[in-house]
């Protein structure tokens, strides 16, 4: 039988197809509701959602499981598995899906994971897999009556797909009233009310299949031609990053939380309706007032033409790996999952960060191939770790390559010089990965990432007084110091005891100016290769623990994580400093 997951893989290829019958209905009709980059970032949040469900189905499908086998106060199987017990099961289903619903958006906690759903300003049937991935901490409480009645399980999880695709065709503006139907069933006219956020629509039309819930409970409203529908949250987002859309308002709410006086209100925060906020905490962080037409301009970053067939491959590819993740991923093993989650989440932010203008596009599968080598190094897929390991420096000298014209054009001389010793630490750093992919050439290894480190030194010394801060020289000394006693004491053959000693003083260095050269430029891209060169020592640490003391857990994940968020931050906030130079 075909898990939850894998019925998601086989829908897709129908979602898409819905999607791009519903853009040339648009376009014929000169309203087109798509924008690609809205679209992708809608799209990337139901592909968390997905992948993150894998780790959540203990909370959603194992309590439920747990409680209908345990505490059931009535078992009636072959009653659920007859045509009459699954049609009332989904009834059943739909109606405890109103409450979750209509209180995700009475309960602020709940909101905070409901309102990822809502931050799209477009809706289309893109909107209908922008999900939370956060929604399974608190959800299954609603669900528990089912379990409590004795719904089985298979039951539950069957209704419950049902209910979740069904809601995929409502969300479009291409479909107008439908008479009859809209007084009975969740339609694209009734659910537009319910992303409206315009006063007269604000909180209504919760239910998923049936809206005669709304009818019972008060929370029904018919849409009005003559007030058309303004989509998004009450507090924009103004954000592609999946991971910012999920913690948003959870950190709007830890924030007025925190600086809440009384305990009580410290409390209420989180389950009080969205909006609500100490009386204190409004006085000392005001928030402007809610302007319907300040919504209604569209969050829209500029997407040149080569960025935007970039985005569309990268999510393309990032489909057809997410697609074969969940296929997969209930018979794999957790250790497996996590890592292929990793790589997937680090293609999702990095394609969004890219869509922003917030890294370049030659950073961001710089990023990737560094997952993709740290995922296939920890797995022992040598032939493949070979194959993105040195990918991913490549793509950071062609990153350099990409700026380095603009820079040097605003720059001159001195800029030139940073651009060619910034290009031998990358080169450097380039051919320590080939060489410490093979056994026997450790030391050469160990000499060209000297090297690497030598230019970095350099590159912080361009413009920078040497060692600015004493604090950052007298605290890295003692951590180094600390490092090499613990591998000459862990067992560091005496042949590399002044090699090593001679790699944990440059490295030191580097961290000790890169701090300096914070203390003197106080900006955020100093601040960036500076824990770009934390990283490096904490990286380097782990490699050299692993090898010489003891074999540590998850080794490779350790050190490659490090080193290439090393690299990128450095790099990064390289490339930014030359954007305030320019500027």
């Amino acid at each position: 039988m075909l898990s939850p997951s894998q019925v998601i893989v086989l829908a897709t290829p129908v979602f898409f197809i819905l999607m791009a019958v519903e853009w040339a209905v648009g376009m014929r009709r000169g309203r087109s509701a798509y924008r690609l980059d809205d679209a992708i970032a809608s799209l990337n949040l139901g592909v968390l959602s997905q992948t993150s469900a894998v780790f959540t189905k203990l909370l959603t499908l194992g309590l439920y499981t747990f409680v209908a086998g345990h505490l059931a106060l009535v078992q009636a199987d072959a009653f659920w598995l007859s045509l009459p017990g699954w049609l009332l099961a989904l009834v059943f289903y739909d109606f405890c899906y109103y409450w979750l619903h209509r209180m995700g958006h009475e309960v602020g906690v709940l909101w905070a994971a409901h309102a990822v759903h809502h931050q799209s300003q477009d809706y289309n049937l893109s909107t209908a897999l922008r999900q939370t991935s956060s929604g399974a901490l608190l959800g299954w409480i609603f669900y528990l009556p089912m379990a409590l009645a004795g719904v089985p399980p298979l039951v539950f999880a069957v209704v419950g797909l049902i209910d979740l695709l069904y809601q995929f065709w409502v969300h479009t503006e291409q479909v107008g009233r439908l008479g009859w139907f809209d007084r009975w069933f969740c339609a694209p006219s009734n659910h537009r009310v319910h992303h409206a956020v315009n006063d007269r629509y604000l909180d209504k039309n919760y239910g998923g299949i049936l809206i005669v819930w709304d009818r019972l409970f008060g929370t029904y409203k018919t849409e009005d031609d003559e007030e058309p529908c303004v989509y998004g949250t009450r507090g924009l987002l103004r954000s592609w990053d999946p991971l910012w859309a999920n913690v948003a308002v959870y950190r709007q709410l830890a924030h007025d939380s925190w600086h809440a006086r009384r305990l009580g209100d410290k409390l209420r925060v989180w389950f009080k309706p969205p909006g609500w906020r100490p009386p204190d905490v409004a006085s000392r962080f005001p928030r402007p007032a809610f302007d319907l037409d300040e919504h209604r301009v569209r969050y829209a970053p500029a997407m040149p033409g080569g960025l935007r067939w970039f985005s569309a491959l990268q999510f393309a590819v990032l489909v057809a790996g997410t697609a074969a993740f969940l296929w997969q991923a209930d018979q794999a093993p957790l250790a497996h999952n996590l890592l292929w989650f990793g790589v997937l989440l680090a293609g999702q932010w990095t394609l969004c960060a890219a869509m922003q203008g917030r890294i370049s596009p030659w950073l961001a599968l710089m990023l990737q191939s560094g997952a993709l080598a740290t995922a296939t190094a920890a797995l022992g897929l040598t032939g493949w770790h070979q194959l993105f390991k040195p990918l991913a420096m490549v793509f950071a000298l062609f990153c350099l390559a990409a700026s380095a014209r603009s820079f040097l054009e605003s720059n001159g001389n001195h800029a030139k010089n940073q651009v060619w010793i910034a290009a031998g630490a990358l080169f450097f750093s380039l051919a320590g990965d080939a060489f410490l992919m093979f056994e026997g050439f450790f030391i050469p290894g160990l000499v060209s990432f000297l090297l690497a480190h030598v230019c970095y030194i350099a590159l912080l010394r361009s413009d920078a007084p040497w060692l600015a801060s004493r604090r950052a020289v007298a605290c890295i000394s003692l951590v180094a110091a600390a490092m090499y006693a613990l591998l000459w004491l862990g067992g560091l053959p005496a042949a590399l005891r002044l090699p090593v000693l001679a790699y944990v003083g440059v490295i030191a260095t580097m961290a000790a100016q890169a701090w300096g050269r914070h203390r003197v430029l106080r900006n955020p891209a100093s601040l960036l290769v500076a824990a770009g060169a934390s990283l490096f020592m904490l990286s380097d640490s782990l490699l050299a623990i692993n090898r010489f003391v003891q074999p540590l857990p998850w080794a490779a994940v350790g050190v490659l994580a490090t080193y290439y968020a090393a690299q990128a931050l450095i790099l990064h906030g390289f490339l930014r400093r030359a954007d305030t130079i320019q500027g």
